[in-house]
Parts: structure tokens; C-alpha cells; sequence
């Protein structure tokens, strides 16, 4: 079975190579790479520093950038 399953949510950092600021934003996953490392998915969350990403944007993840795994059913429980 994949680290992480389409549908899931990963919270993973995000850095702005201009400022050296980091974000950590919600991405939604559509599949992944468990082999390579990687997952891809889609934005879920409008960026604060000015990464120039925005809400919606397919993104490929490296698995080190991520902090947080949450499955969708658990994504409101605190």
C-alpha cells in the first residue's frame, strides 16, 4: 500500500527563494511515488508569504518536505 493514498492531506513547507521564508501549506493528494519519494497533488490552502503558488496549483512534493498526513475523514478532528 502507498505512503499516502489519493484524497489525504499532507501539510508540507514551502520556501520563497527571494525572502528564505517558509509556509506550510495543505496539499490535497492525487497520487504518489512511494519509490522516488515524491507525492502530487493540488494546493488546498491561498499562500500568506509570497511564494508564488496559489489555491489550486499542481504541485510534485518531496516526502521530506512534509510534516503532517491526515486522512480526509480526520482532517477536521483536532
Amino acid at each position: 500500500m502507498p505512503k499516502y493514498q489519493p484524497g489525504d492531506y499532507v501539510k508540507a513547507e514551502f520556501k520563497d527563494e527571494d525572502t528564505g521564508e517558509s509556509e506550510w501549506m495543505w496539499v490535497l493528494v492525487d497520487s504518489c511515488d512511494d519509490g522516488e519519494g515524491v507525492l502530487f497533488g493540488r494546493l488546498d490552502n491561498e499562500p500568506v508569504v509570497g511564494t508564488g503558488l496559489r489555491l489550486g496549483d499542481e504541485l510534485a512534493v518531496s516526502y521530506e518536505k512534509v510534516v503532517e498526513h491526515r486522512k480526509a475523514k480526520d482532517f477536521g478532528k483536532q
